[in-house]
């Protein structure tokens, strides 16, 4: 892997060179070179006091910005405020909106955005491949590149089916043959080879990648309807689908992929004949978990989640608390899906079980609707509001599709409108992203690792007030560091949907002052999502001992393994990032109707 430097914005030695009165005083960097942190804080202090000037704290400027607006002037768009940053100062009048963060106490670790890899998306992706590599590259390092400079998105979660869902090209389980308890004839290879081929590739650009793995349905012999369309699961069989299971998790990692977590089955309260789908109750759901769970542990999965439900926020007090009541000691957690129900139902899983992890895994998207409503929706729904009820992650339905949410499994329902994928890949090698993308990139810029091997950012509580505090809703992040004395990064995700403060349409930015550790920087949010970054030391310079900050230049996080020469086009406003191409070359984005 390559290290990338990071050339965005200054390193807090550069940053206190820039406005640090004691570099007007000696005049050149070099001339510093003998002084360590603590002594290069406290002349900037006492400089600043004999100049009559008010001190600030180093490092806390805000240098990085990040923005998609209602009218689409930005995409997912990179303004570095370099040499002008937002300095947090002395406190003064707060601004239309007031947003106060708080350090302590720390809630969940992040883990990651992301989608789902089906079988379709796979095949989508693969054929890109082959008809076009730059464009297949392009998308790849676009929507999962961490590195802290790249202009991606840096998604970190992907989900992936175990046989098929309603989003393959057949019906099948990795072990179809009735009454084979053995599992002799289990087959992990039954998979398309793509779907492998495509997840390595995604793993080579993003070495934080986390996998998570479940079924649609056990093999049709397991369950009452005799088929994987439908029905329920029959008891008899828990000890060997919970080898099914197992043997699953050796099946991928003999393809030399690493599972973060596996679910016994998604949305185990739906039967629908259509597609692979199965009712699974809490009691039998806690039976199987029990079982697997030994497996993995005397088979070297020990460091695998096991997360359950995986079904809609509505029964978020019934079916999840019912399952850790049963077998609290099998299960990670549980996931949620956004179909029924609201996020806020994710506090009735939390409260019961307040040290079990929470996850949300699935929301789809579907052609025809308001970019700009979507937007509003996704950023209210999960990227901040299951975040903030305490969601580790945030995942969208299908990764790719076409531009008709193609292919499905011939005969399902299951998504007639027709799902929207987070990237439509057309047929001709052209591509585009859709409002999926832009609200996940806002959110997962927030999060990621500042360091090789470094943490996810972990969430941070905040309050809003002001006049208008009812335009904005946000959350907020601190990513620490390898090295304990390197300063940590903030960051800060801000909708602003304040599209009609006198009720009729007439988007309004908000004048907003950010409160930290006593000081306070202002800035305007336009309407739509920013996502903001800024650093500070472990503990406040702000009459406290500086001893521990660092000056050094700082290397950024490593990742972007995948490099491939790409000339992408800057996003026009009202235009998609469509790349027409017959030759291998960027074309300019050509015009797109949003619906």
């Amino acid at each position: 892997m390559n290290e990338y430097i990071n050339t965005r914005h200054p390193t807090p030695e550069q940053a206190c060179f820039k406005r640090c009165v004691v570099v007007q005083i000696i005049g050149r960097r070099s001339s510093l070179s003998f002084l360590n942190a603590a002594m290069i804080a406290r002349l900037s202090v006492v400089a600043s006091l004999a100049f009559g000037l008010a001190p600030t704290v180093v490092g806390q400027q805000i240098y990085d910005i990040w923005a998609t607006t209602w009218d689409r002037s930005s995409l997912f768009t990179y303004t570095n405020l370099s040499p002008n940053p937002i300095n947090f100062v002395s406190p003064g009048a707060i601004g239309q909106a007031d947003i106060t963060i708080e350090e302590t106490p720390l809630a969940q670790a992040m883990v990651g955005y992301g989608a789902t890899l089906t079988d379709s998306s796979a095949l989508i992706l693969n054929n890109l491949k082959s008809q076009n590599s730059n464009n297949y590259w392009s998308i790849l390092n676009t929507l999962f590149d961490p590195t802290d400079g790249a202009d991606a998105a840096g998604f970190s979660y992907l989900r992936v089916p175990l046989g098929a869902s309603d989003f393959s090209s057949s019906v099948y389980s990795f072990d179809d043959v009735a009454g084979d308890n053995t599992l002799a004839n289990f087959n992990i290879n039954k998979a398309p080879s793509y779907l492998f081929n495509v997840i390595n590739d995604i793993r080579g650009i993003n070495p934080y990648l986390k996998i998570h793995i479940l079924p649609w349905s056990p093999p049709g012999w397991m369950k009452d309807s005799g088929t994987m369309l439908g029905g329920n699961f029959l008891s008899a069989y828990t000890s060997v689908y919970a080898n099914y299971l197992l043997k699953c998790l050796q099946g991928f990692q003999s393809h030399g992929i690493s599972v973060y977590a596996i679910s016994i089955q998604n949305e185990p309260e739906n039967s629908n004949p259509t597609y692979p789908t199965c009712k699974i109750s809490a009691d039998q759901e806690a039976q199987i978990g029990a079982a697997l769970r030994t497996l993995m542990n005397d088979n070297g999965f020990s460091g695998v989640r096991l997360v359950g439900y995986e079904h809609n926020w509505d029964d978020a007090a019934g079916y999840p608390v019912q399952l850790m009541d049963d077998a609290s000691s099998s299960f990670a957690g549980v996931a949620f899906h956004c179909y029924a129900g609201n996020f806020t139902q994710q506090d009735s899983f939390h409260n019961a079980f307040p040290s079990k992890e929470v996850y949300f895994t699935e929301c789809s998207g579907v052609y025809g609707t308001d970019w700009w409503t979507d937007i509003k929706w996704y950023m209210e729904n999960i990227f901040i509001g299951s975040v903030t009820h305490s969601s580790k992650n945030g995942l969208m339905w299908n990764l790719a599709l076409d531009g008709n949410g193609q292919p499905m499994l011939p005969g399902t329902t299951s998504c007639g409108t027709p799902c929207r994928p987070v990237v439509q890949v057309n047929s001709d090698g052209s591509f585009m992203y859709h409002q999926e993308f832009y609200a996940m990139a806002q959110a997962g810029k927030a999060i990621l690792p500042r360091d090789v091997n470094g943490p996810f950012g972990q969430r941070l509580h905040l309050t809003i007030g002001g006049s208008r505090a009812q335009g904005l809703i946000a959350t907020a992040f601190v990513t620490g560091r390898v090295n304990p004395s390197d300063w940590q990064r903030y960051s800060l995700v801000v909708l602003n949907w304040d599209d009609r403060p006198d009720g009729t349409w007439n988007p309004t930015p908000i004048q907003t002052t950010i409160e930290f550790r006593d000081m306070q920087a202002t800035y305007t949010f336009p309407v739509g999502v920013t996502t903001l970054w800024w650093y500070a030391p472990t503990t406040s310079l702000n009459g406290t001992d500086a001893s521990d900050v660092p000056v050094r230049g700082e290397k950024q996080s490593e990742g972007g393994r995948k490099q491939i020469p790409i000339q992408k086009q800057k996003q026009d406003p009202f235009k998609a990032w469509v790349h027409a191409n017959v030759n291998g070359e960027a074309q300019r984005p050509v015009e797109v109707v949003f619906q």
